[in-house]
């Protein structure tokens, strides 16, 4: 430690003659020098110069006439009267164009500051932006030493006294400005610094007594032992780590120059070192740089591609493979995506897949794998043991082109994702992780070129998830029609013929009907069609199909089927066969046979029906006119028959009326009508020859004038009757109206809205036979005969 306190004597300065540029003729100021040569002579300086300073590009010279100079790199010497007697100090700042100046104007100790603006002027000269003395108090005393802090805010001045004043402010202006005494001393002041810290600005003061740095030749080591000795702190010890590397740099020993700047880390700038090092040839110490900004944890992106870069033009795979396999995540002192990016570009693929893989970038990893290496089994199997939302939006991503190399494989994974998906951990299930399932109706498009795989997947999603999304089915159906559509061999036509219709039977195309019969409309699915037709009740379409087909035998079989829920289906087909009459006789007889039995037509409808066809004649209905006729002449008979005897019975009902009223009535009963026992007064007898106890009467009776037991048939026959004189006041208006008016068609059809022409149906009516008029005339009168009114 003795030894490091020990003064010793420095040379601050090399001396080196310069010389003015070739051609230069302008004479310098001072004496002229001594003849030479002709090419150049020598720099004069003006002669009594007292203080020099250097900063934005120049040297600044004062001197004893109170003149400053300015020497730029040109050589072309100007200067400025500043004081009316000498300059003593000067300070130029290194980031404001402002120049600090100490001097006289008058005789004694009497010392003024100047505030110099080189980037304006005052006729011709620089500004001088402020003026002040120097000396802080009444006791003379002479400036020794200048400095000012870059944030213009702070100047201090030293003096041979010992004592340091310090300007707080703006050193440019007067206003806001503050003066204060620092130090006091027995030892001149020989030097002044500013240090900032943070937030905290540190002045540093030195003396005759004391020398707080030591900067220059082989001494740095000195200078950092006796800084450290000293306590000094981290930004003082990277600033002589920064200049003793400057030095060792300027000297060519650049391996030692890097360590020095290795130990700036932190608190130099890296740019400053980088810029240094970009040659190819000192690659090796930007690599060791970089290396330890990286084990620092301080490198940026850009730093990590360039040490990548070192790397790959240095080809040290050893070196490489230990920056990019560390250990743990907490071990990574780079940007890792960055590193993958400049491995990829570099061609280390395998460095570039480790990086991927280790730290989950699973896009890097599987881009490199499909676009680089061509691996499609790896970046499958690489998929498929991912989390289930990375594998699926993985698939969705490149599927298309995993199912164009291994169709196969694909196929598996994507039955799987869209099933009971579990990642697969070193060849085994990952039974811990959720059953998750994707959509599978949104992988369908990544099987545009592979049909077969295609149908494979579809199956098997219809076989073990019946609930799939009913794009499946749809896709399935179309996939399968399209298959038969192709299809050469019968017998596997056959077999795809047979699975469409089962597919179509599955009831899953309830909701989606109409796009189920355009796909097999599309593929000529005849069959298909036809079944979509009978679900979805259209008969209609079902009977022209077999009508374009000339299919009359399944054309009959359609009426009988279906002719009970649309009975226009057997006026079709009659019309249908009427045109065809040649060919078709047993099918028209056929069809007049059953709507004869159904009573579905009238005949003269039937005959209408016919006349609207040209190709049909008389011959095609001749024996169901027969029939018809000779059934309607049986029916004539039968009724004549039955007015003949309504008609004695009516005589016959008129006698007993005529004795009721002439003669009387002797009631002969002895049991009850209603419970059957024998009569014990008091009773109730009524004309109709029943008779009833007094208390059945009147638990059963709803009127005292009617007959119970009577009182139904004869409610039928009073409601038939107003029935009747009901249509027929209604069919006169009909009439009458239709006649009057202009427009037949409304009066028809407000008649059809009023359910005028709706058949009333009464109790008395079988329950599913259709009555003739004249079997519901019969019917009245029958029952008229039958019943008996009380009294």
């Amino acid at each position: 430690m003795a030894a490091y306190l020990q003064w010793r004597r420095f040379v601050f300065f090399d001396k080196e003659l310069v010389k003015e540029p070739l051609g230069n003729d302008g004479a310098a100021p001072g004496p002229t020098p001594a003849s030479g040569s002709t090419a150049s002579k020598f720099l004069c300086l003006p002669s009594g110069i007292t203080v020099c300073d250097s900063g934005r590009g120049s040297l600044v010279f004062g001197d004893m006439e109170g003149q400053i100079w300015f020497l730029p790199r040109s050589l072309q010497l100007t200067g400025f009267q500043a004081y009316k007697l000498r300059v003593t100090h000067l300070y130029q700042l290194k980031q404001h164009n402002i120049l600090a100046s100490v001097g006289e104007d008058e005789e004694g100790i009497n010392p003024l500051v100047k505030i110099w603006n080189l980037e304006k002027r005052d006729g011709g000269n620089p500004l001088c932006t402020r003026i002040f003395p120097a000396i802080p108090g009444t006791e003379p005393t002479v400036v020794s030493c200048l400095t000012v802090h870059e944030n213009l805010n702070f100047m201090a001045i030293g003096f041979t006294d010992g004592s340091v004043k310090l300007n707080k402010g703006d050193i440019t202006r007067d206003r806001h400005s503050k003066t204060q005494i620092l130090h006091k001393g027995n030892y001149p002041v020989t030097g002044l610094a500013f240090r900032q810290a943070g937030k905290t600005t540190h002045l540093f003061v030195v003396t005759t007594e004391n020398v707080q740095m030591l900067f220059k030749k082989n001494l740095f080591e000195m200078a950092i032992n006796l800084a450290k000795s000293q306590h000094l702190d981290s930004d003082g010890l990277a600033q002589i780590f920064m200049q003793y590397g400057d030095h060792l740099y300027s000297k060519g020993n650049h391996d030692g120059a890097v360590q020095q700047y290795i130990r700036t880390i932190g608190k130099l700038e890296p740019s400053y070192v980088i810029r240094k090092f970009l040659d190819a040839q000192r690659i090796h110490n930007l690599t060791a740089y970089l290396q330890t900004l990286h084990r620092q944890s301080l490198a940026n992106a850009d730093h990590t591609t360039l040490l990548l870069n070192c790397y790959t033009k240095l080809k040290d795979s050893s070196k490489l493979e230990e920056f990019i396999k560390t250990k743990s995540e907490s071990e990574v002192h780079f940007d890792v995506e960055t590193a993958i990016k400049v491995l990829r570009q570099a061609g280390y693929y395998s460095h570039a897949l480790y990086l991927a893989e280790n730290h989950a970038h699973h896009e890097w990893y599987l881009k490199i794998q499909l676009e680089d290496i061509k691996n499609y089994q790896e970046a499958l199997r690489y998929i498929g043991k991912l989390p289930f939302e990375q594998a699926e939006s993985n698939m969705k991503r490149y599927g298309k082109i995993l199912m164009h190399h291994i169709p196969e494989q694909t196929t598996q994974l994507l039955k799987g994702l869209c099933t009971d998906y579990r990642p697969n951990l070193e060849g085994r299930a990952d039974k811990e992780a959720p059953d998750c399932r994707a959509n599978s109706e949104e992988f369908i498009p990544i099987f545009a070129n592979n049909p077969r795989e295609l149908k494979a997947f579809l199956e098997h999603m219809s076989e073990v998830q019946p609930d799939s999304p009913q794009g499946i089915y749809d896709t399935l159906l179309e996939l399968r029609l399209q298959n038969w559509a192709h299809e050469k061999d019968p017998q596997v036509k056959e077999k795809l013929h047979a699975e469409t219709i089962s597919l179509l039977k599955s009831g899953r195309f309830c909701d989606v009907f109409d796009k189920a019969l355009v796909l097999c409309q599309m593929h000529d699915f005849q069959d298909g069609v036809l079944y979509l037709y009978e679900q979805g009740k259209l008969f209609q379409q079902i009977m022209h199909y077999h009508m374009q087909h000339e299919q009359y035998r399944q054309v009959i079989a359609v009426c009988e089927r279906h002719g009970e829920q649309d009975p226009s289906l057997w006026e079709q087909a009659l019309s249908y066969f009427a045109r065809k009459e040649e060919d078709c006789k047993e099918y028209v007889a056929a069809v007049l046979k059953h709507i004869e039995n159904k009573n579905l037509m009238p005949p003269l409808l039937v005959v209408q029906t016919l006349a609207h066809n040209s190709t049909a004649t008389l011959s095609v209905i001749r024996d169901y006119l027969v029939q018809k006729l000779q059934k309607q002449s049986q029916q004539i008979a039968q009724d004549e028959l039955r007015v003949q005897r309504y008609r004695e019975e009516t005589t016959h009902i008129r006698q007993e009326i005529q004795e009721l009223k002439a003669s009387p009535k002797i009631f002969q009963k002895t049991k009850c009508s209603i419970c059957n026992s024998a009569l014990e007064l008091p009773s109730v007898h009524f004309l109709c020859g029943h008779s009833f106890h007094q208390h059945c009467f009147e638990s059963y009776s709803e009127s005292d004038a009617d007959c119970p037991t009577c009182l139904p048939e004869n409610r039928k026959v009073m409601d038939m009757i107003r029935a009747q004189e009901q249509k027929r006041d209604l069919h006169d208006q009909f009439q009458h109206q239709l006649k009057c008016s202009n427009d037949s068609f409304s009066v028809i059809a407000d008649y059809f809205g009023r359910g005028v022409f709706n058949k009333l149906t009464l109790l008395t009516d079988p329950p599913t036979a259709r009555l003739t008029p004249s079997l519901e005339a019969g019917l009245q009168r029958d029952l008229l005969m039958h019943s008996r009114r009380g009294t």
